[in-house]
């Protein structure tokens, strides 16, 4: 592979967050002076800018078309390689109601949910829970509420962000507790990452924005961080093999005061920004960013490879 197409930007509400992913993906691949890279940011629903030498393609794009199997598939009838699980996982992960069927087919613990149409006058679960959009990513639209005369207003933030006529919007019973992640690599499991946030919510501006969010290694704990990560590697494994997911995919997680870890989502393209948690964890392994890049694109594959 010597042409590597990055592609970023895109439709979703993700756009920006994914043009600093591509950017920081394009500049850390040059910099290893082994690939001719073509950063592409997309702004429709096709790859008529796409080089026909491309050799591979670094997918950078967040939800949507770039994340929902889209963009997977057409890569697939051109047969060029690119990175991240192919068609089908891409679809399952990129709708959390999917996400969750699958998970609970496959004993993967998760968080219990209900759905709520628009205009529904209370939640599926008891208070407090978390309303989202299925097939939105980077918090877009997503709200925690604890009480009744906040729901209506929550409801319709998310519903506002989601595809017109869209059904449902997930609702997830809120777990107190400790928020982690996994990245999953070529179905190996690496370092899991606590993010402590000072309003105990992890949301748009923690992720993208605030400087205060901290991200702690289990590592460095003592006996018992050891086995909770541990812990943690196993389920994610198992979530992203119950996906069937390949390459690249972080897998997110809730651990409540008892030690029961509860999967919230796959991410099938996840952020490569300065925030980001994929880099950070390849990066505690020794790797450099540049490093985690280039493994990632190392495993570039197609449905029919």
């Amino acid at each position: 592979m010597k042409k590597i197409a990055v592609l970023m930007g895109g439709t979703s509400n993700e756009r920006e967050v994914s043009i600093a992913s591509g950017e920081n993906v394009a500049k850390a691949l040059a910099s290893l002076g082994k690939y001719d890279v073509i950063p592409i940011v997309l702004d429709k629903e096709n790859l008529s800018g796409l080089p026909k030498d491309t050799d591979a393609v670094y997918i950078a794009l967040h939800g949507g078309w770039g994340e929902n199997g889209g963009v997977q598939n057409a890569l697939n009838a051109l047969r060029i390689p690119y990175t991240g699980p192919g068609v089908l996982a891409s679809q399952i992960a990129m709708d959390k109601i999917k996400t969750k069927l699958v998970l609970e087919m496959n004993n993967v613990p998760t968080a219990a949910w209900g759905l709520s149409s628009r205009g529904d006058e209370a939640p599926p679960l008891p208070f407090p829970v978390v309303v989202k959009a299925p097939r939105d990513g980077s918090s877009v639209g997503i709200s925690k509420v604890t009480c009744a005369k906040d729901w209506p207003s929550a409801l319709e933030n998310t519903f506002s962000v989601m595809e017109e006529n869209a059904p449902a919007a997930l609702v997830e019973e809120f777990i107190h507790g400790r928020e982690f992640t996994v990245a999953v690599v070529d179905g190996e499991a690496w370092p899991a990452i606590e993010i402590v946030t000072a309003s105990g919510w992890y949301g748009y501006e923690e992720k993208y924005v605030s400087n205060e969010t901290r991200y702690e290694f289990l590592a460095d704990g003592g006996k018992e961080a050891l086995k909770l990560e541990e812990k943690l590697k196993k389920i994610a494994v198992d979530a992203y093999k119950a996906v069937k997911c390949r390459g690249v995919t972080r897998v997110d997680f809730m651990v409540s005061p008892l030690g029961r870890c509860y999967v919230l989502e796959l991410n099938t393209s996840p952020g490569f920004t300065s925030h980001s948690l994929v880099p950070k964890s390849g990066m505690r392994t020794g790797l450099s960013f540049a490093e985690v890049c280039d493994k990632i694109l190392s495993l570039a594959a197609t449905d029919q490879s």
